[in-house]
């Protein structure tokens, strides 16, 4: 039940930040009829961001299993459909509670802790 809590903090908060800056939130859910979900797709600039949310401290790498369903719209002539509804597939993400903040530092590349 914790987990539920945690992931629907999480989509809450990204849903805030659209708002806020006066967006609407390009946010969607996948599930399909074999159980497998992507909790969070992010639709930016014609790409998807699939995320992944666990409330496990250091998730494994199952928690992005379920980010191939997204293979077919990469390529779409695999399943009979126009070129034209080819969606680029931007760089999956898993947020997770960890007892420890990790920074990003894009300018240098490096992540540290805080």
């Amino acid at each position: 039940m914790a987990g539920a809590f945690f992931e629907s903090f999480v989509f809450s908060e990204i849903y805030k930040s659209y708002l806020n800056a006066g967006k609407e939130p390009p946010i969607y859910y996948y599930r399909d009829k074999d159980q497998k979900e992507i909790d969070l797709l992010i639709c930016q600039d014609g790409t998807l961001f699939p995320i992944e949310i666990k409330k496990a401290a250091s998730p494994g790498k199952a928690a992005v299993k379920n980010f191939d369903v997204l293979n077919p719209v990469r390529t779409p002539e695999l399943f009979g459909a126009m070129d034209t509804l080819k969606t680029e597939i931007g760089t999956g993400n898993v947020i997770c509670m960890t007892a420890i903040c990790f920074l990003w530092m894009k300018k240098t590349g490096t992540c540290r802790s805080g």
